[in-house]
């Protein structure tokens, strides 16, 4: 009997000769270097890099695409588009988030990302938003993995209810909880609202994701309590602190601190370039801080960090198009790593790494007896990825093509017409 599909003349990361990939029943049955395999269906790479889906570690599906609504984010800082984005939560529908989210999502699936973290705000008295993700959550089901986390946008200690709207989200099925320690009136109260944060996922047995100490204030070191609760309590594994920026204000001798606890702790985080410099370092006049947390730092620790897009045109962030490789060559560029080896874990950071924070890497990777989840890029390796930006020619997801894109090509006519594709 002949396999359902195969991709033919893949170009794997580090790895020189090209192989076949045969997928059958939405599983790789077979990677192999043999010239010649039957298939109905045949998809040949022609040599180009052949990757697991990309990771989506850190979005905000409820607020995508409303850029502008109900006004512009005229300062573009984050505290003004908090404020707008108050207004506009409370206009939301469920057909309006459903939409927007699925736009959103297609968005990303057409890009080559398959694994997808969105937080959710509770703060509704209604839940409006979490009902409409969970629809969307199901309706995905089949081709693309979204996670739902319970987002306390306006703060845990000073929302009315909002520890009991966090506890109703998880029970109507969202994966894991959040906060805004940051956020809160006092230190007292955002260290008080880690802890309820961690009490609720042992409850639940669910993940923990915190937006921390993103700030460019010095003095914000919430991030220390998250990684002491996680320590503590042995839920590092299951914790995720978001943005950390106000790392990238600490004094090194208490950035060390911090990180020597986040290490015991086996912490995971999540940077957004693409957010996190743009909305950091508005106090500063010159120098600007770039407002991203210590990636190398955290990376030289043996920690695992991942990205994520974080906001996608809404009042936070009126720009994006939802590329994850967008995304990574913003990171290399804003954190130096420009070294051949650095930007290989750039790109491990939208991949490998996002499974990890996702707590997906066992059923993650193209290796025989795995979901044939991937996507073929029109790029020769990585670093060619993430240099170009290239289409994503080719998405499968449980063993079936869900997106594609013709590459790019321009005619140039000067002594004589040629194609050129920007390689190398």
């Amino acid at each position: 009997m002949k396999n359902q599909l195969t991709i033919k003349n893949a170009k794997l990361r580090n790895q020189e000769q090209l192989v076949n990939i045969v997928i059958d029943q939405g599983m790789i049955r077979q990677i192999s270097t043999h010239p010649e395999v039957e298939a109905n269906e045949s998809i040949d790479a022609q040599g180009n890099l052949v990757t697991p889906p990309f990771v989506q570690s850190h979005v905000h599906l409820d607020s995508a695409l409303t850029a502008g609504e109900p006004r512009e984010n005229i300062s573009g800082t984050l505290y003004e588009g908090i404020e707008i984005w108050a207004q506009r939560q409370k206009k939301i529908t469920r057909e309006d988030v459903i939409s927007r989210a699925l736009k959103i999502i297609k968005w990303h699936v057409g890009q080559g990302t398959l694994l997808i973290r969105s937080h959710v705000d509770i703060c509704d008295p209604s839940l409006t938003a979490v009902k409409a993700l969970l629809e969307v959550k199901e309706k995905v089901a089949p081709y693309v993995t979204l996670q739902l986390v319970a987002f306390p946008q306006e703060g845990i200690m000073d929302y009315p209810q909002a520890l009991e709207l966090m506890e109703e989200a998880l029970k109507m099925g969202v994966d894991g909880v959040g906060g805004t320690p940051h956020l809160e009136f006092t230190r007292e109260e955002g260290v008080a609202s880690i802890n309820r944060v961690f009490d609720l996922a042992e409850m639940h047995d669910c993940f923990v994701d915190i937006h921390c100490d993103e700030t460019d204030d010095e003095q914000s070191r919430f991030l220390e309590h998250v990684a002491l609760q996680a320590y503590r309590r042995g839920y590092g594994a299951r914790t995720t602190a978001g943005h950390t920026t106000a790392m990238h204000s600490y004094n090194n001798a208490y950035a060390d601190k911090v990180l020597n606890l986040a290490q015991r702790a086996n912490l995971h985080f999540v940077a957004n370039p693409l957010s996190n410099i743009s909305l950091m370092g508005r106090f500063d006049n010159y120098p600007k801080r770039r407002g991203l947390t210590r990636v190398r730092e955290i990376l030289e620790r043996g920690l695992n960090i991942s990205l994520g897009h974080d906001n996608v045109m809404d009042p936070f962030y009126g720009l994006g198009m939802a590329s994850m490789l967008q995304v990574a060559n913003m990171c290399l560029h804003v954190c130096q790593m420009t070294g051949i080896d650095e930007m290989k874990r750039v790109f491990d950071m939208i991949t490998l790494n996002g499974a990890k924070t996702l707590q997906l890497d066992d059923a993650y990777g193209i290796e025989e007896g795995k979901p044939a989840n991937f996507m073929v890029l029109d790029a020769c390796d990585e670093v060619d990825a993430l240099r170009r930006m290239p289409a994503i020619t080719t998405v499968i997801s449980r063993g079936q093509v869900v997106a594609s894109t013709e590459p790019v090509r321009t005619r140039v006519a000067l002594e004589s017409e040629e194609i050129i594709d920007y390689r190398k």
